[in-house]
C-alpha cells in the first residue's frame, strides 16, 4: 500500500495577469512543499482567472504557465497540478486544460469535460473527451475541473481506478453550500480522497470566492480545509484506507 501527502493551494489570482499571479503563488507553493507535499495542487486557471477572453488569455502547449508549472515542479521535487486555457491544434476553440507536472516535465494533460454554459464557457472554449488517472508512486489519482464536479457519473466512471480525485476550481462564494455538499458527495459515493483547490479574492468579473478548499477522506470527512483567505490545506492519502472502506462498505458492487 501506498501513502502520499497532498496540497492545495489557496490563492488569489491577478486577473489576467500571469506574470503577477506566479510572483503570488510561488511562496505559497514553497511553504507546501516545505510541509512535505509530494502533490500540489493550484487553482482553475490558476494563473488569468476564469476568464472568457480566451482568444487574448489562451496560451501555447507549453506556454508560460505550463512552463512555470514545470519550473514549481523541478525545484521542489513535487508533482503540480493546475488548469490553463490552451491553444490546442485539436480543437476549434481553446480549451481550460488541467496539467500535472513532474520534474521530468508534463506528464499528463486533461481538457475539461464540462464547460459552465451558465457563465458561456462553452462558446469560449472547446470540451474535452477523455478522463486523466494517472498512478503516482502508487496512489491512483483522477483529476477533474471545477462545473465537473456536478456530474457524478464521470466520477463514477473512474471510481474503480482512482484513490484520489484531484479538483481545481474557480468557484464562486454566492454557491459555496453546493461546493462543500458535492465534494463531500463525490468522495462517499466513490469511497475515495478528494483534494479540491479553489480560489479567494475577487475575480474581474466582480464574482467573490471563499476558496473552502479541502481535503476529505473516503467516508466523506473533512481532514483539513480553509476558508476566504490565501493559504495551504495539506494532509495525508493512504491506499490502504481507501482499500479497507471499500471492502468494509462495498457498495460499489451493487451498482447497476
Amino acid at each position: 500500500m501506498s501513502s502520499m501527502r497532498v496540497a492545495a493551494v489557496q490563492h488569489d489570482i491577478v486577473w489576467e495577469d500571469p506574470s503577477a499571479t506566479f510572483d503570488e503563488i510561488a511562496p505559497l507553493i514553497a511553504d507546501a512543499a516545505d510541509a512535505g507535499a509530494e502533490l500540489i495542487a493550484v487553482t482553475e486557471m490558476f494563473s488569468t482567472g476564469f476568464s472568457m477572453a480566451s482568444s487574448n488569455i489562451a496560451e501555447d502547449l507549453d506556454g508560460p504557465s505550463a512552463s512555470f508549472l514545470v519550473e514549481q515542479a523541478q525545484q521542489h521535487q513535487v508533482w503540480m497540478v493546475g488548469s490553463i486555457p490552451t491553444r490546442h491544434p485539436d480543437f476549434e476553440l481553446p480549451i481550460n486544460q488541467l496539467v500535472v507536472a513532474g520534474d521530468d516535465g508534463i506528464i499528463g494533460r486533461y481538457a475539461k469535460i464540462h464547460p459552465f454554459s451558465f457563465a458561456g464557457e462553452h462558446k469560449h472554449y472547446s470540451p474535452g473527451t477523455e478522463f486523466l488517472t494517472l498512478d503516482l508512486d502508487g496512489v491512483r489519482c483522477t483529476f477533474f475541473i471545477c462545473y465537473d464536479l456536478r456530474f457524478a457519473d464521470e466520477f463514477w466512471a473512474t471510481a474503480a481506478d482512482t484513490d484520489l480525485y484531484v479538483v481545481v476550481a474557480n468557484w464562486p462564494a454566492v454557491r459555496r453550500a453546493h461546493w462543500q455538499t458535492l465534494l463531500r458527495a463525490r468522495a462517499i459515493e466513490n469511497q475515495a480522497y478528494v483534494l479540491a483547490a479553489n480560489r479567494v479574492g475577487t475575480d474581474g468579473n466582480g464574482l467573490e470566492h471563499a476558496g473552502d478548499s479541502a481535503l476529505i477522506d473516503p467516508l466523506g470527512n473533512t481532514l483539513t480545509g480553509a476558508a476566504m483567505q490565501p493559504t495551504i490545506v495539506v494532509g495525508d492519502v493512504h491506499t490502504s484506507t481507501v482499500n479497507d472502506v471499500r471492502t468494509r462498505f462495498p457498495f460499489a458492487n451493487d451498482r447497476r
